[in-house]
């Protein structure tokens, strides 16, 4: 099913890019820079907001994609904060779609344009294509696993660093971590990198994917912030490995912090210094 699905003659992707771009006309664009102060909510603290653009556009997703692919599954992040459960999606025999309806809400708050839709197929723990649209911006990325990644249908390639450059990482943001992880990312500042603060992780992973940047390091794994980047950084030609050195799974346990980078020497060259800022937060990072 998933295989059909997929086909390159299909017309499915182009019709999930077309739900993609419905679903941000829709709900998104015409509460960018509206939003009422009723339509902005926090979740877990002041950090941590929903608004009601999020909330519809993954409604509006949730249909559209499953009645795309019927039988699948989705796991959005709005559906998994009212049902913790949800999640378990990702481990089950169906295929599942991953959903941000806005990555990058406090940009999208702030009535910036830094923030993008995130959808993600996978299929027994395997991503199999992403879409990273950034309509303030007019972006619209797409990755197939095995048939490369594009932005704008031109094909990406993320290439290297010049040798000897800094290297230029955007690192879990300081408001969203604990102190632990704090000093776990300490090991970034060091000669040789230059970190800052992450905006929205969708489109973070898109500057790495078209060269604009040069690595990302995250200390969190939930899969709708991750998982469609990660496959667009892959196909451009990247690499993405966690503290343990090995892959980032969608299913979680991943030893953290992880990284994706435009190439296999940039990623163990973040690595090192994670180990490092690790390392002297103690063995379990505390």
């Amino acid at each position: 099913m998933i295989d059909d699905f997929l086909a390159a003659d299909a017309g499915n992707l182009t019709e999930v890019e077309a739900a993609v771009r419905a679903a941000a006309a829709a709900e998104i664009m015409p509460r960018y820079r509206q939003l009422a102060t009723h339509e902005i909510v926090q979740k877990s603290g002041p950090h941590d907001l929903v608004t009601a653009a999020d909330r519809r556009a993954e409604e509006h997703l949730t249909a559209s994609l499953t009645r795309l692919l019927p039988g699948s599954a989705v796991v959005g992040e709005e559906a998994v904060h009212a049902d913790p459960s949800v999640y378990d999606a990702l481990g089950e025999d169906a295929p599942v779609w991953i959903v941000d309806p806005v990555d990058g809400t406090r940009q999208f708050v702030h009535g910036e344009p830094g923030f993008c839709t995130l959808v993600a197929l996978a299929h027994r723990g395997e991503v199999l294509a992403s879409w990273t649209y950034a309509p303030a911006l007019g972006e619209m990325a797409i990755a197939v696993r095995g048939r490369g990644a594009t932005l704008n249908g031109t094909p990406m390639h993320s290439g290297s660093p010049v040798a000897g450059a800094v290297l230029r990482v955007a690192m879990s943001h300081p408001d969203y971590t604990s102190d632990a992880q704090k000093r776990a990312l300490l090991g970034l500042r060091t000669e040789g990198i230059e970190a800052r603060p992450c905006g929205s992780a969708g489109l973070e992973y898109l500057a790495v994917a078209r060269g604009a940047q040069d690595a990302v390091a995250f200390n969190w794994e939930l899969a709708w912030d991750h998982a469609a980047g990660l496959l667009l950084v892959a196909e451009a030609g990247g690499t993405q490995a966690t503290l343990a050195g090995v892959p980032y799974r969608i299913t979680g346990g991943n030893a953290l912090p992880f990284t994706a980078a435009r190439d296999a020497a940039t990623a163990e060259a973040v690595l090192t210094a994670l180990r490092t800022g690790t390392s002297a937060s103690g063995p379990s990072g505390a």
